[in-house]
């Protein structure tokens, strides 16, 4: 019988984000628990096939990962791959955008470490995510490697599946496959390349046809990881297969069409400061309203306690409206609003102690509204009014991107007049439910103005860090 292991980190992360990445942040899986995560295991392709569960560690996006975390999983992970005995090949399941502290290329290094504990004779296929880097030493490390074709991911499970079926059916038909690489020196944020619009919609409709072809076995577009500052973030195409000059071919026309359409990505929404979006916001007769506080993302890898927003919502004042915040990591000022309980005055100052620029924490008075004890994500959380403002403070990062985040909170979203939400492109609940969205360009370890965050490691010349850049060699290579 076919064995086959199954391992990953998966995380993405923000090397402009003072945040450090904890193991209390990962979710550890092994065992029956790790084979649970994997709905197609009985799959008429995949029954004759043992699942050898090794580790599995997710994380919400955040900082860069405290390097002895790191050691600790990985170290696992190689132990527990030697110990399983002889593997026909391996599942890595990673995001592909994790940094470590002290090291520039994590996903590679895990890899590397894993080859040496499994083998060469074994194949290793990859699934990651769009916002994933692909460098030259991962490529080699592989032997196939996808990622998602939608921004927002509505294939995530989709891609994994396709990766564990290619591996399978490589496995059994014997040999290891081509790959074509092509590094493409564009960084661009996901919020500029959302497959939902041009160019980036047509882009990726192109991948499955590639993939598709005789004598390929897939095709992948990475867009690369925009806040980090590692000579592998970029974009890149890899085309796997066996006709080299098919997959050579395929791999250059995807690549050279990416480069091409390089200054015509716009943001998936129309942009503002955040003075801006709130007027209009505030001005519109459309409810509810939505605006992005984009700078902040916790799922792109910020810090989720940036107050500036805050501090000019309650500068600014709403008035009459309705305003909802989603949110503010605080555990302290949580522990305030459920000492003090629900209908009762709340005075603290309120984030800014994780990623305290450019305002540092800020006052924040008004009334406990909602208390919300033992979130699965967000721990207990509080909602405090002031005014016509209603502020969700969690004592974990937590992203809100579902109407039930609200509603368990007694918070109507539909009746709101606004809803700032900490994320950058809408989730497509959030999308579905709003009237009308702005995205404003505020600050934080996930800025979208990438220019100003000081990308300074890039490894050389990338748009549109540099605009007038020379046309890149997008020959590609064999690894």
């Amino acid at each position: 019988m076919t064995r086959i292991g199954i391992a990953g980190i998966a995380i993405e992360s923000s090397t402009f984000s003072p945040h450090r990445t904890g193991l209390a942040d990962f979710t550890v899986t092994r065992g029956d628990a790790l084979l649970g995560r994997y709905g197609w295991l009985d799959a008429p392709w995949a029954r004759d096939v043992e699942w050898v569960p090794l580790l599995h560690a997710v994380s919400l996006p955040g900082g860069p990962v405290d390097a002895v975390v790191y050691e600790s999983l990985k170290a696992e992970i190689v132990d527990r791959a030697r110990a399983a005995g002889p593997l026909d090949g391996l599942l890595f399941d990673i995001h592909g955008a994790m940094s470590v502290v002290g090291l520039t290329d994590a996903e590679a290094d895990l890899a590397s470490a894993l080859r040496a504990a499994i083998g060469t004779d074994a194949l290793i296929s990859a699934s990651m995510d769009l916002h994933g880097n692909v460098s030259s030493r991962l490529a080699e490390t592989l032997d196939l490697i996808t990622c998602y074709r939608t921004a927002p991911h509505v294939d995530t499970w989709e891609t994994r599946e396709r990766a564990a079926r290619l591996l399978v059916e490589r496995l059994r038909s014997g040999g290891r496959p081509l790959k074509a690489w092509v590094p493409v020196p564009v960084l661009l944020p996901g919020e500029k390349t959302s497959t939902r619009l041009e160019p980036a919609r047509s882009l990726y409709a192109r991948v499955g046809d590639v993939a598709a072809m005789d004598g390929v076995l897939d095709a992948a577009i990475w867009v690369g990881y925009a806040w980090a500052d590692e000579p592998r973030c970029h974009a890149a195409v890899v085309v796997t297969g066996d006709d080299r000059l098919m997959i050579a071919d395929a791999a250059h026309a995807l690549a050279a069409g990416y480069w091409e359409a390089r200054a015509k990505f716009a943001f998936v929404a129309p942009t503002g400061s955040l003075d801006e979006c709130l007027a209009a916001a505030l001005a519109s007769d459309k409810q509810p309203f939505f605006i992005s506080d984009s700078g902040d993302n916790p799922t792109a890898g910020g810090a989720g306690d940036v107050s500036w927003t805050l501090g000019q919502l309650l500068g600014l004042g709403v008035g009459d409206a309705s305003v909802i915040y989603a949110s503010i990591v605080d555990p302290a000022a949580v522990s305030v609003a459920f000492a003090a309980g629900t209908g009762n005055s709340f005075s603290a100052d309120v984030g800014g102690k994780i990623d305290a620029r450019p305002s540092g924490p800020v006052r924040l008075d008004g009334t406990v509204v909602a208390l919300w004890p033992g979130d699965t994500v967000g721990g207990d959380i509080a909602v405090v009014g002031s005014g016509g403002l209603r502020v969700i403070l969690t004592s974990r990062r937590k992203p809100y991107h579902h109407i039930s985040d609200f509603t368990e909170l007694g918070l109507d979203v539909a009746a709101a007049d606004v809803v700032v939400v900490k994320i950058g492109y809408l989730e497509p609940e959030l999308y579905e439910a709003a009237a009308d969205w702005l995205l404003a360009l505020t600050p934080g370890g996930v800025d979208q103005d990438l220019l100003r965050l000081g990308h300074h490691d890039l490894g050389g010349p990338v748009f549109p860090f540099q605009p007038d850049m020379a046309a890149p060699d997008l020959t590609p290579r064999f690894l």
